[in-house]
């Protein structure tokens, strides 16, 4: 049996998805988990998080998860190293079924 794989991503894409059909299950939570494999490709979001910046591609099947840390309140600026005012993180489990 496949090992299954989290990772950590600033969106999410449906090129992502290595079978179809295939179901997905998305839920908001409140707080990532530890351990997972960074896929946050911008450097200035990955700092912000506290990540290492890891610019892959992300392939998943049937088990895999995804943990998608989608920036709200604009555009980060550059050089970014905490969130600005009127900025957040929504996090979303997004879980290949």
């Amino acid at each position: 049996m496949k090992a299954k794989k989290e990772y950590l991503c600033n969106a999410f894409s449906l090129q992502m998805l290595q079978d179809f059909p295939c179901n997905i299950k998305i839920e908001e939570i409140k707080n990532l988990p530890s351990g997972l494999i960074s896929a946050v490709g911008h450097p200035d979001t990955a700092t912000v998080l506290g990540v290492p910046c890891n610019r892959i591609n992300v392939s998943v099947t049937k088990g895999d998860v995804l943990y998608v840390a989608q920036l709200q309140g604009g555009r980060l600026p550059e050089g970014s190293t905490t969130l600005p005012e009127g900025f957040n993180f929504k996090f979303l489990k997004i879980t290949i079924l």
